[in-house]
């Protein structure tokens, strides 16, 4: 943080490294084969829509570079808008390397046209050996991962569960230190 920052209470958010986002693909090696978590195919990224023709034409681009490339990887692209006002850009595809390569090409490439503020997160879908839900969540502004594992209809979630989440991956993933940031997305559409 530079003297202006200081004097005008303003920080510049430090931006994560590239490559963590990667990191999922690695520790969902350790999650299926050692713990039976297997993807449920789908993963999200996250972000504040504008209402300008300039953002409206990058996202758009991007959904067509996703569908056109989904021939070749099978993937598959939809979008959602929430009840909050956030939209989900949404990548299907059994292959969690390729779910990693959509949600990356769509934010890095928001990122170069200046709308880096507009991300929110990146929501990987699995589940574990009985069918439940497990989420991994990518803070963009804090570039790094944290567990998310509902449960019940309501809106519950099971901390000791994603304690566990948190032992299991430590290594592989660069978890969110402070569990407080451990946010919860409820309603998730994948």
């Amino acid at each position: 943080m530079g003297l202006f920052d200081a004097l005008t209470g303003r920080r510049k958010i430090k931006a994560p490294a590239p490559d963590r986002l990667f990191a999922i693909t690695t520790a969902y090696i350790q999650l299926e084969a050692e713990h039976g978590i297997r993807t449920r195919g789908s993963a999200a990224l996250v972000f504040q829509p504008l209402a300008t023709g300039d953002f409206e034409r990058i996202v758009a681009d991007m959904e067509e570079v996703l569908r056109g490339t989904g021939g070749e990887t099978g993937s598959a692209v939809e979008t959602s808008d929430d009840d909050i006002g956030y939209r989900w850009m949404i990548v299907h595809d059994d292959d969690v390397e390729d779910l990693a390569v959509g949600v990356n090409a769509v934010s890095d490439q928001l990122q170069l046209d200046g709308y880096a503020e507009r991300l929110l997160c990146a929501v990987f879908a699995f589940q574990d050996a009985k069918g439940a839900p497990v989420y991994f969540i990518y803070n963009y502004k804090r570039g790094a991962w944290y567990p998310f594992v509902p449960q019940g209809d309501g809106q519950d979630r099971s901390v000791e569960r994603e304690l566990q989440m948190k032992a299991i991956v430590g290594a592989d993933l660069p978890i969110e230190p402070e569990v407080g940031r451990w946010f919860p997305l409820w309603g998730i559409p994948i």
